[in-house]
């Protein structure tokens, strides 16, 4: 059991003001206590890393497993540390909570169909979704760009890159928002909704086995090395990760990002500027910053001690939880200049954003796509976007993981 001693009087963590703003209690934490034991509003205890070089070093540290079969704590407990719903064995199987050698073999596999040139491909097909969906309130000069934009692009992007039916995408996007609304509070709903896309996809990816085709799910069926090629269930799980993972992420990094595009005008500015000239290196800049700023994931997935370790100056013990902060890594004073600075055309920028490691999200590539996409669109389309809410009474959705907006509501010149 950690030491409880404390210098000073600590931040009240995981309040709904914390969700706001949670970085001045994260830089507290960088001060006084980079590796802090702390109770979760789940009841689960774990220790939470927020300094760069910590965070770092536990992402890459294989001391550190992602098999939640390693957590010291109770059946109970490790119920709490999860997708909602995955408990069925179908989906544990994932490249987020397992780790070498079978990480390895399943990572290989899934790089082999989930290549830069298969996202590069996509682009048309994100390019037109954009527009289509911002046609649908263009001209109305009001949205909500987390339900009208933000929601909707992601997932109809990855229903189509895993090869789901046009005429079932509106039944994902059911499941997706049920997850998406209640993904911090009650998972009834959620495990209902896992349960739906479990069974969806074990019939989709048995029909792709009989009629394969130029999509996801039948590049993760034909992937071989060496003669192995993943099960059903395998094939299953690595399909709802990306769904999972992929989407919110995408939905954050919009959110956040268009949201701190208009809190900082001159920032928005030079980036409008640098699109209208074609220039690709300040967009993509651009994009790692927002990604750094204000990241669409908060705290990194689970990791448990497979036996005791040092870190941050405090003694890990075999079982323990551990949680790395990347949003208070990547404003880690030590590690990035004004770090509470909004700096578009930033170029030492190795944020944690998309993680480090074995574990690096396989997603990113896409992830990135469709936020240059998305916020050069929005920019162009819409040049006089604004807010149409005062900041404080803008809503963040509760939860561990990802960090984002419920609504983002904008105003502007009708298109």
């Amino acid at each position: 059991m950690p030491n409880q001693t404390d210098a000073a009087t600590p931040p009240d963590l995981f309040s709904w003001e914390f969700a706001a703003d949670p970085y001045p209690a994260y830089a507290w934490l960088r001060r006084h206590e980079p590796v802090r034991w702390t109770r979760l509003p789940s009841g689960v205890e774990a220790w939470l890393v927020t300094e760069y070089a910590d965070a770092k070093q536990a992402l890459a540290d294989q001391r550190l497993s992602k098999n939640p079969v390693h957590h010291a704590e109770s059946v109970h407990a490790k119920g709490k540390t999860g997708i909602p719903g995955e408990r069925s064995a179908n989906l544990m199987t994932h490249l987020l909570n397992i780790d070498p050698p079978d990480h390895t073999r399943l990572r290989r596999l899934v790089s082999r169909a989930f290549t830069p040139r298969t996202v590069a491909a996509f682009a048309p097909r994100v390019q037109e979704l954009t527009d289509r969906l911002i046609d649908n309130f263009a001209g109305k000069g009001t949205a909500d760009l987390i339900h009208d934009f933000a929601f909707p692009l992601p997932i109809y992007t990855i229903c189509d890159l895993l090869g789901v039916p046009a005429e079932d995408q509106d039944g994902f996007r059911d499941w997706a928002g049920m997850m998406i609304r209640h993904g911090g509070g009650p998972r009834g709903g959620v495990a209902r909704s896992v349960k739906q896309i479990r069974n969806y996809l074990a019939e989709l990816i048995h029909r792709k086995r009989q009629e394969p085709g130029d999509d996801l799910i039948s590049g993760l069926i034909s992937a071989s090395d060496h003669g192995e090629h993943l099960t059903e269930n395998e094939a299953a799980a690595m399909c709802f990760v990306l769904l999972f993972a992929g989407f919110e992420t995408t939905i954050n990094l919009i959110g956040n990002g268009m949201y701190a595009l208009i809190r900082h005008p001159r920032q928005r500015a030079l980036l409008s500027d640098a699109i209208g000239r074609g220039d690709n290196a300040v967009l993509s800049t651009a994009v790692e910053e927002l990604l750094r700023y204000d990241g669409p994931v908060e705290i990194a997935t689970w990791r448990y001690a497979t036996s005791a370790l040092t870190l941050g100056g405090q003694k890990i013990a075999t079982g323990d939880p551990v949680l790395v902060v990347l949003a208070a890594a990547d404003r880690d004073p030590t590690r990035f200049d004004q770090p509470d600075l909004l700096d578009l055309t930033r170029r030492d920028n190795p944020h944690l954003g998309f993680g480090h490691g074995i574990h690096y999200c396989i997603g990113a590539p896409l992830a990135r796509l469709e936020g240059q996409i998305a916020l050069t669109t929005l920019l162009t389309r819409l040049p006089d976007l604004e807010l149409a809410a005062a900041p404080e009474d803008l809503r963040w959705r509760g939860g561990l993981i990802m960090r984002g907006l419920r609504e983002l509501p904008v105003s502007f010149t009708h298109a």
